[in-house]
């Protein structure tokens, strides 16, 4: 299967740069995995679409402040991206401008000695796995002098950094938000209990490789990003108890749904997991536990409108497209929802 096959025209002025003032009130196109039908809503209405005793599986994962701007030891300007914790105070990240930052380069960020670097390893892609030393607790310096890494695409400043994270995250690791998460309220989440959708989270941190388009010719010869996941043995136990008395498994974005058809076995049973995982979804796979995805609309020739074909099937996600392009839907992180079912 070629990667031009998942291509699709979409005009710029589609892909949404801000978020809407309520989080809720974002499209959301209902696209039945079977007939290919379409149906419009908005989000706030999911309820209506899903049946008491669904489980809806929502990544918890935050995102870290991850975007650094510091200088050189030369007084040069440097931008470092944290992408992955190596352990012992070592990350692998992208650095701008690279080829002014090779092994032995120092850093320093924000007043005085609060966070100093060193380059101590040139890794494939051009990354760099660079050693902080830094007083306190790192995540809070973070805090402090880190700012939100938002896509590429999205070229207006963020007025509040809540806004790229859904508001369940409890766990920081992430380099991009799990966006289809953003549509959520707390308000939307306590309907859904009071109908009786168990609500259930797994942790994945999104690394920046979600983002990007497959190079390849052929997507067999795709080597995907690997990026670490957890899932608890409640939420495990809970969702086989699901699968067993024929109830559905709703996973909230292509996050969620990674992280338990990497983990189910062949009969779709899960268990407790914490490791990294690769899996590439691509039409043909055969979906062990999901049965339903929530997510938003994708880049063109992206693994992420691979995995929605492979559940819905490539004519029926590319004519959806089509239709969300005629319809004016927003597109990518800060944009418009659909719910394949």
């Amino acid at each position: 299967m070629k990667t031009k096959d998942f291509d699709y025209v979409l005009p710029e002025e589609l892909i949404a740069q801000t978020p809407l003032e309520k989080r809720d009130s974002s499209r959301l196109m209902l696209l039945d995995k079977e007939s290919g039908e379409i149906q419009h809503s908005v989000f706030s209405q999911l309820p209506d679409y899903l049946q008491p005793g669904d489980c809806l599986v929502m990544n918890d994962s935050r995102v870290l402040p991850a975007r650094l701007f510091g200088r050189r030891a030369t007084g040069g300007a440097v931008e470092v991206l944290l992408l992955q914790d190596k352990g012992d105070n070592v990350w692998e990240c992208l650095t701008r401008p690279g080829r002014k930052t090779p092994v032995g380069t120092k850093l320093y960020f924000g007043d005085g000695d609060e966070l100093t670097a060193e380059v101590v390893e040139a890794v494939e892609d051009g990354n760099k796995r660079i050693r902080f030393r830094y007083s306190g607790i790192f995540l809070e310096v973070l805090e402090r002098l880190g700012r939100m890494p938002l896509p590429p695409y999205i070229k207006a400043e963020l007025q509040d950094s809540e806004r790229y994270q859904t508001v369940y995250a409890r766990h920081p690791g992430s380099a991009a938000a799990p966006t289809a998460g953003l549509h959520f309220t707390p308000e939307l989440l306590e309907t859904l209990r009071n109908k009786g959708v168990e609500l259930h989270y797994v942790t994945l941190h999104v690394g920046l490789g979600t983002f990007r388009p497959v190079k390849e010719e052929e997507i067999t010869d795709h080597a995907m990003h690997a990026e670490y996941c957890i899932i608890k043995e409640e939420t495990a136990a809970a969702l086989n108890r699901a699968r067993q008395e024929g109830r559905r498994i709703v996973c909230v974005g292509t996050t969620s749904c990674r992280t338990l058809e990497a983990v189910a076995d062949e009969r779709g049973n899960l268990r407790a997991f914490s490791d990294w995982v690769n899996i590439f979804i691509y039409p043909g796979y055969h979906f062990k536990c999901v049965d339903a995805l929530i997510t938003n609309f994708h880049l063109p020739e992206s693994t992420l409108i691979m995995l929605v074909s492979a559940l819905a099937g490539r004519e029926h996600v590319l004519n959806a497209y089509r239709i969300a392009v005629e319809q004016r839907y927003r597109f990518f992180s800060f944009g418009d929802a659909m719910f394949i079912h």
